[in-house]
């Protein structure tokens, strides 16, 4: 689990093909690998990857086919918004996040408004329903709360601190990033489900 509170901005430094998928080399940055171990997972761009290599300050890990065909950004060299999992006594400071892409969104705004930027998004129809007013999402690997939400669109404002310390600030109309809905929302609509089937 995480947090969606990213840690560093890394970047993916080069691409191996396998079998089956890619191993990416990523240059961990700013993010501390002293206490990442062989096995440990690490949020990239929002997905839940394991470290199969290390070294003092990059790492590798293994991308399989299907997970490429669901997600952006992992697929060609460039930075990436990195976190380590949470430890059961570290403070949860964005919402649960699992690592696991819903879906993959398309920027649709990307204005200024001082030093802050408005985003809007538009979701897969699928993912729409989980998306709410002042709820929380999380977009390539950032928890964020949305403003506005008008059928698959919604908005966010990005304040300086977040445009600063994730790779959010690349984004532009026509970009596409990867989603993961409130985790919360997903069980209260399976409890729902079930309860409506009896």
């Amino acid at each position: 689990m995480f947090s969606g509170i990213v840690a560093a901005i890394g970047r993916i430094s080069h691409l191996t093909a396998r079998e089956a998928g890619v191993r990416l080399t990523v240059e961990a940055g700013a993010l501390d690998l002293d206490d990442v171990a062989l096995g440990d997972s690490i949020a990239c761009n929002g997905v839940c990857l394991t470290v199969v290599e290390k070294e003092a300050t990059r790492f590798r890990v293994d991308v399989s086919p299907e997970t490429l065909s669901c997600t952006v950004g992992l697929d060609a060299p460039g930075e990436i918004n990195m976190e380590k999992a949470l430890r059961l006594a570290d403070r949860l400071g964005g919402h649960l996040v699992s690592g696991h892409v819903d879906g993959v969104g398309e920027v649709l705004r990307f204005d200024a408004i001082g030093d802050n930027r408005l985003l809007e998004i538009r979701a897969p129809q699928a993912l729409a329903k989980y998306i709410a007013k002042k709820g929380s999402v999380t977009v390539n690997g950032t928890s964020l709360t949305t403003n506005e939400v008008n059928g698959r669109d919604f908005t966010i404002n990005l304040i300086p601190h977040t445009l600063q310390n994730t790779t959010l600030h690349l984004l532009a109309p026509g970009a596409r990033v990867n989603l993961e809905v409130d985790l919360i929302a997903r069980y209260c609509e399976r409890l729902l489900s079930e309860s409506a089937a009896r």
